[in-house]
């Protein structure tokens, strides 16, 4: 018997309670981490070779390489207080205040960069400086922008219907014309959601835009992480759990879960069963569809109805600096966003720069070679000093399941934690959390497991981020 197989016994062995969690992303490692806390023995499963599921790094050559560029906003407080959790807040910092400048490649010269900003007055007027000043809309374009949001901020995120209707009809309803929905709607939807406003939800969109816009002057204040998330979500989540407690196990996937006839729960991984009290399924919803045992949900078909959006990573290393502020997001062109990766991923000399597509469903599959001769002179255009550089490396990550897609009606498919079985529960970004699927989300998906596997095994709650649970 190898060691993992002997540290896995204990997940079974008597003495209080013991729980299994199948999935090693954020939301595993956050329902892990709160169990432990209450003083479950837990031991944490994942297929992988690492931690982190979507949100990881990877070497290639002497760079530490990000999967994809993840960033977070000051209303993301779940996954603010996962960082304090791990020990890892100082590494992923958030902005004094809210400033994303964004670059027309069509606009005309001296004109070409607007920025979209906040000020220090009360919600809603803490961007009214921002609207006005934004060169990228016209002025009847910026007043018909602060109505709509105004229509926004009233409509009530507890109406299910707001989830069956379609954002882009809704914002054509209120005036908003197409260069408004490209120029700031679909610059902030795109990236926050995965999808353009006419393939959202009405009620993801008002979420996202309440929350990150219209609820506090500092919620879109934007984090990322200063160093490969890699080491926030792998090397810092590891020591956050092994310091808890948490027998973490990588390299295994689960086969099959079961309920016994005592009551508990049969974890079976090649060659071994698993004995548990509480069951944590933390894994992407056509796998939990996969390992659900009969009767768990009401209508288990329906995980599968929940399409996935892909975000396509192109990464371009410089032999000279090309770019000299942090990000910037674009309009005109087919880059969406461009974010210095230089010296998170330890690069000496030149500049890496990490271009995040999403809703990239045309591209996705599009060869290297392709991409290459799309996005270089792109990049020319928009950067003035990359006319002259030299291309060191350009490379492409692709994460064609990077999301669960946010279309009109998807609020229906999404279930809660709790399952009809007794001491298993869902986890994962797309999970009910009433938010897209962002790390936020995923956090908050593991919170909510463990709080309701918690009150179930009547273990405290009262360390855990609070979070409303879902029907």
């Amino acid at each position: 018997m190898s060691d993992a197989m002997r540290s896995m016994h204990t997940a079974g062995r008597p003495g209080g309670a013991a729980a299994v969690v199948i999935g090693g992303g954020l939301a595993g490692i956050t329902a892990a981490l709160a169990l432990a806390d209450a003083g479950v023995r837990v031991t944490l499963l994942e297929g992988r070779p690492r931690l982190g599921g979507l949100a990881f790094s990877f070497q290639r050559g002497a760079l530490t390489v990000d999967n994809g560029q993840h960033v977070y906003l000051r209303c993301c407080t779940a996954y603010r207080w996962f960082l304090d959790r791990i020990d890892a807040a100082s590494l992923a910092p958030l902005q004094d205040r809210l400033d994303v400048p964004v670059l027309d490649a069509e606009g005309k010269p001296g004109r070409r960069l607007g920025r979209i900003g906040r000020g220090a007055l009360p919600v809603p007027l803490h961007l009214a400086r921002s609207l006005a000043t934004y060169q990228h809309l016209s002025l009847a374009e910026r007043a018909k922008v602060g109505r709509a949001a105004l229509a926004l901020k009233g409509l009530d995120l507890a109406d299910p219907a707001l989830d069956a209707q379609n954002f882009g009809d809704w914002l054509a309803e209120h005036g908003q014309s197409k260069r408004a929905v490209e120029a700031l709607w679909d610059l902030v939807g795109v990236a926050t959601l995965n999808a353009v406003a006419g393939a959202s939800s009405l009620a993801l969109a008002a979420m996202v835009f309440k929350t990150g816009l219209l609820s506090d002057p500092g919620a879109a204040d934007i984090g990322w992480a200063r160093v490969p998330l890699g080491e926030l979500h792998d090397t810092l989540a590891r020591k956050a759990l092994d310091s808890a407690g948490v027998r973490t196990e990588v390299r295994t996937r689960v086969t099959s879960i079961s309920p016994n006839k005592n009551g508990r729960w049969s974890v079976q991984v090649p060659g071994e069963t698993l004995d548990a009290d509480t069951v944590v399924l933390a894994v992407p919803q056509r796998e939990t569809h996969d390992l659900l045992p009969e009767g768990a949900l009401e209508a288990p078909e329906r995980l599968l109805e929940i399409g996935t959006a892909p975000i396509l990573n192109i990464h371009v290393v410089y032999d000279r600096k090309v770019l000299a502020r942090p990000f910037f997001a674009t309009l005109g062109s087919p880059v969406q966003w461009v974010f210095d990766r230089t010296e998170a991923s330890g690069l000496r000399e030149g500049q890496y720069l990490a271009l995040s597509q999403s809703a990239a469903q045309d591209e996705i599959d599009e060869p290297v070679s392709g991409l290459r001769e799309r996005y270089l002179p792109e990049l020319e255009r928009l950067l003035p000093a990359a006319r002259g550089a030299e291309v060191k490396d350009f490379f492409v990550t692709r994460e064609r399941t990077a999301t669960f897609a946010p279309t009109p009606g998807v609020g229906r498919l999404r279930p809660g934690a709790r399952t009809k079985a007794p001491g298993l529960y869902l986890a994962g970004a797309w999970t009910a959390t009433g938010w897209p699927a962002t790390m936020e989300s995923a956090v908050r998906s593991g919170v909510s497991a463990a709080g309701a596997a918690l009150s179930a095994l009547g273990r405290p709650r009262d360390h855990l981020f609070e979070v409303e649970e879902a029907a």
